[in-house]
């Protein structure tokens, strides 16, 4: 089957990367997410990637303990280049070029995260991982994401989750929460639907870039959301 989605956006919650410990990252996990990466990029697919930063230090976290919110979410942000390094290296192993670009400014460490530059990577054939959020406080990984997305010209924005899709409510505490398999953007504002926040739903919904919300660690649901199936949840541009 032809790839539905010449170039993707892929974002990765820093919890997925920490598998059932639920901190730091599990190299198991991380190989096999960047072997579900690898099959989709030998299909001539271009994939960015955004990672959060969840699974080492959460912003909103740090602020209700009582750190400031701009230290905070500069300490999140540093988390996201944690993940992103290390993530490189398990496409590395796995056998997938991937550079990885930074919004802050890291320049020992990494290279300055501008759209040209990541265009023209995703064009050179490798997985650009896009790391340090928007490197501003203030705003989640999902609004990064959005961000990258529409930058970069990418046709889809991928969000990968530890559910299938998007509820009616958490699945996690209600059992009677009911799976919404499509909806458009202005739909999930008005619903308040928190699988992303509204600045993201937003910045989509006004560049008219669909969002597809898949479980990642179902093996081949990435395949499948290239291939254009149905799988998780779609938010589409209202008619």
């Amino acid at each position: 089957m032809k790839p539905q989605y010449r170039r993707v956006l892929l974002k990765i919650s820093g919890e997925a990367l920490a598998g059932p410990r639920g901190f730091g990252i599990d190299a198991a996990v991380a190989d096999t997410l960047a072997g579900e990466i690898k099959e989709v990029h030998g299909r001539c697919v271009q994939i960015g990637i955004v990672l959060g930063g969840g699974n080492i230090f959460r912003g909103l976290a740090g602020a209700a303990a009582g750190v400031d919110r701009t230290t905070g979410d500069t300490v999140g942000m540093l988390a996201t280049i944690i993940n992103s390094l290390l993530f490189k290296e398990s496409l590395k192993r796995a056998g997938v070029p991937a550079r990885v670009l930074s919004a802050l400014q890291m320049d020992k460490a990494l290279e300055f995260l501008t759209a040209q530059r990541a265009v023209a990577s995703l064009q050179a054939g490798e997985v650009v991982i896009m790391a340090g959020g928007t490197g501003n406080p203030y705003f989640t990984t999902d609004t990064a994401a959005a961000l990258r997305c529409a930058e970069t010209n990418c046709d889809v924005l991928l969000k990968a989750t530890k559910v299938d899709g998007i509820y009616d409510d958490d699945p996690a505490t209600n059992p009677a929460a009911k799976k919404i398999d499509t909806l458009t953007h202005e739909e999930a504002l008005a619903r308040n639907i928190r699988v992303m926040d509204a600045s993201a739903f937003s910045l989509c919904m006004d560049n008219g870039i669909p969002i597809v919300v898949f479980q990642m660690t179902h093996p081949g649901n990435l395949r499948r959301c290239i291939d254009g199936e149905p799988v998780g949840s779609t938010v589409r541009k209202g008619a």
